[in-house]
């Protein structure tokens, strides 16, 4: 397979100098690689929600990319290091769940231990000291995977769908961890005690208006016209959702 761009995914945030120091990595290993920081304010410490993010992500990007995944707040214990082939693509990161939804939603998922490790490295920020440089070799072609043992992830049995709230955007919307599907429509739901109305779209509903939508990913997601849904709605992460009848 051709490996193609490099996507960051982190719970990083934008200020400070870790995504910096990756991205660095990348570029003295594969300096002829495109690098895109596709998010880095992904929750905090939460590989299981931001597995549900991630793998709607990577299903609206090319086959071939390669996705530098870290929210690792397990980094120095005995999680593994990995990388994962599914769906035509590759994610390189912790076994701590957050490739599990990618794995359940492709046909096909292949796993395997990093088994390389750097003369120096941090206990602190795998993410520069080994995610990145395997990240690096997989876009350069340089990725043997006879090198590295084969495992499963114990987790891979997660949901496919998870009907609660996964993220926040810029705006206040709610995204959630559900794929939209066709026999959603002309359905309302149920979040934080509020019944929630389908819109097609911002401007099919009247300014102020709570309205639930299939969102660019194809998630439902919770949004109000020219407002905010988590100040409306008194919105958290992890608040189930409901379809009513």
């Amino acid at each position: 397979m051709t490996a193609g761009l490099i996507f960051l995914f982190t719970d990083f945030g934008a200020e400070g100098p870790y995504l910096g120091q990756m991205e660095a990595v990348l570029r003295m290993l594969a300096p002829g690689v495109g690098c895109v920081n596709l998010v880095s304010n992904a929750p905090v410490g939460e590989p299981r929600r931001s597995s549900y993010l991630l793998a709607a992500l990577s299903k609206v990007l090319p086959v071939g990319s390669v996705f530098l995944a870290v929210v690792d707040p397990g980094v120095g214990g005995e999680r593994l290091p990995v990388v994962v082939e599914a769906n035509g693509q590759w994610f390189v990161g912790p076994d701590n769940g957050l490739f599990n939804t990618v794995a359940v939603h492709s046909a096909d998922s292949e796993w395997r231990v990093i088994d390389w490790r750097p003369a120096k490295l941090s206990s602190s920020f795998h993410g520069r000291d080994v995610f990145a440089p395997i990240a690096a070799r997989i876009a350069g072609r340089d990725f043997d995977w006879a090198n590295h043992s084969y495992c499963k992830s114990e987790l891979a049995a997660w949901p496919p769908d998870l009907a609660e709230i996964i993220y926040f955007d810029h705006y206040g919307n709610a995204m959630t961890g559900m794929r939209y599907s066709p026999e959603f429509d002309r359905k309302t739901l149920c979040m934080n005690g509020r019944t929630v109305t389908q819109g097609n779209s911002f401007c099919s509903v009247p300014v102020g208006e709570v309205f639930w939508y299939q969102n660019s990913m194809g998630l439902i997601e919770i949004a109000v016209n020219r407002g905010r849904a988590d100040r409306e709605l008194e919105l958290k992460l992890g608040m189930p959702l409901s379809f009513n009848p």
